[in-house]
Order: structure tokens, then sequence, then C-alpha cells
């Protein structure tokens, strides 16, 4: 062990580290004395910058993040695609492992979580997409070392841009609906598979790539950086208000959607709860289980009294 050196591995340094091995020393110009080497590979590019305690994104990383929210978008991964989508706090957790900071990942995840509960998507469209503005919302605010109400100001108008990109994805896609319909309706078995699945997520993949990989690797150390200077200012107070502002409309969305009220009787009891009995340290997770056995339970007693009435 070299003194002064410390080395963190992660799977994304393990990825940098075989492409920079495999073309550091691509050409040699000049004369022996005075040798220059140059990396071909488009992958080193901004690999080698400092990383200030983690606090630069590669471009490897950059990629990684933009093809899975790419994929999340296209539906890729069926119904748990789409819970991915209207959820910030996964596409956040992905972030965060990617970045090499899970728990400032999952932190902002949950904070812009709050503010896309209750959200509905007419047509398939929001106002706001969640997945976008998750993914970088949580990437400034790991490069920035940003308090999560400051991710959520950043996540208000990444979201509302997501919308267009998404927007744009169904107008690509629309493109195609005929070579779908000649392949269902010549039932070209063959075909289906990548006329269904295929071919969406590659269009999907070609409007948010690029726009998702520029926004991250040219934007999200600019937008931390903006955000960094901002702290401690009026501008910066006004954002953590409006932040906390929009997390208590989405609760406030989600009772109204709730709308019985029997069920309302178990949000106000949960909500107490966590509470009176903050002091015993009660993770999430045990409320979580809690409330899914409560469910459980609930559901039961109603189906029995159902059955026999």
């Amino acid at each position: 062990m070299i003194e002064g050196f410390s080395w963190e591995w992660d799977a994304v340094s393990l990825l940098e580290a075989a492409f920079v091995g495999g073309s550091r020393n691509a050409f040699i110009l000049g004369k022996k004395q005075d040798l220059v080497s140059i990396r071909l590979s488009f992958f080193t590019v901004g690999i080698d910058r400092i990383r200030n305690g983690g606090k630069n994104m590669s471009v490897i990383q950059a990629l990684i993040i933009s093809i899975w929210v790419a994929l999340i978008q296209a539906r890729f991964f069926g119904y748990a695609g789409l819970n991915l989508r209207f959820s910030p706090l996964m596409t956040s957790l992905f972030v965060g492992v990617v970045l090499g900071d899970v728990a400032q990942g999952v932190t902002v995840g949950a904070a812009i979580q709050l503010i896309s509960m209750g959200q509905i998507a007419p047509g398939g469209q929001m106002a706001t997409e969640p997945a976008v503005s998750g993914t970088v919302a949580t990437a400034v605010a790991i490069l920035g070392n940003l308090e999560p109400t400051a991710a959520v100001a950043i996540a208000i108008p990444v979201g509302i841009l997501g919308s267009y990109l998404y927007t744009l994805k169904i107008i690509v896609n629309s493109f195609v609906t005929k070579y779908i319909d000649r392949v269902v309706n010549n039932l070209e078995d063959k075909k289906f598979t990548f006329a269904i699945g295929l071919l969406p997520t590659l269009l999907t993949m070609l409007t948010h790539v690029p726009v998702l990989f520029i926004a991250l690797y040219f934007g999200a150390d600019s937008i931390a950086n903006v955000v960094t200077q901002l702290e401690g200012t009026v501008v910066f107070h006004i954002l953590d208000v409006v932040a906390s502002a929009l997390a208590a409309v989405g609760i406030a969305i989600l009772i109204r959607i709730i709308g019985q009220k029997t069920d309302m009787f178990f949000f106000f009891l949960a909500f107490f709860l966590t509470i009176i009995l903050k002091d015993l340290g009660i993770t999430m997770v045990t409320w979580a289980v809690l409330g899914i056995v409560t469910a459980g339970i609930y559901t039961m007693i109603m189906i029995n009294a159902k059955e026999a009435a």
C-alpha cells in the first residue's frame, strides 16, 4: 500500500479502469525524449478528472444513468418500469449507487417522492416527469453536497422539461405504428417482438439518452456549482420554503385521492403513531411492514364480512 493513497473500488471504477487500461497509450507522438500519450477511447473523456471526493461525474456514470432512465421511460421493465417511472425514490437510489453515495441518493429521492405522491397521468402524460427530475436532481445534490430541499427545487423545472421529452418520445413512436399494425395483422410472429418491444425501446433511447447524457455530464456539475454559490443567500431560503410547501401539497393531494373516510382513519393513525413513538427509533421499513400487515388484516376482515352478508 503506497502511503498517502487510498483506493475506492466500485462497479463504475472497475469499468473505467478497463476502458482506460485498454486505450491509455494508443499512440506515441514525437521524439523518444518527448513522448505524448493520446487516449483515443471516447469513454476516457472526463474519467481522469479529479474526483474531489467523488464530486465529479465521469462519462461512464452519465451514460449508465442515461440508459437506465431511457429504459424506464420505454417501459422496458414492464409493469415494474411503470412503477419506476412514477417513483423518484427508486431512480434516485440507482443514481446513488452509480455515483457512490447511496445514502444521499435515497435521502434526496425521498424528498422528491413527497411532491410526486398523488400525481396522475391522464393519457400517460404528466405535468412533470418523476424519473427524469429525480435523476438530475439527485445527481446535482450528490455532486454539490446539497440539502434535499435544494434538490426538490431543482427537480421541479427539470421534471417539466422531462415531460416535453416524454411527449417527443410519444411523437417519434407514433411514426412506427403503421409498421406495428402491419406486423400484427399479417401475424408475422418473427417480427412481433421487434415491432412491439425492441423498436419502441430503441426509439425511446434515441430521444432520451443523448439529452439526459448532456444534462448529466455537462450540466450537473455546473448546476451544482451554481446552487452551492447560492447557499445561504435569500434565493436559497426562498427555494427551501417553496420545496417544503411542495412536499405539503403532495401529501394533501394524496389525502384527497384516498377519499374514503374509513381509509383516512388509517392514514392519520399512522401519522400520529410515527410522531408519538418517535423516541423509540422505529425505522421506516418497520412502519412499512406494519402497514402492509394491517392492510392485509383489514382486507381479510372486509372480505369475510361481505361473504357473511
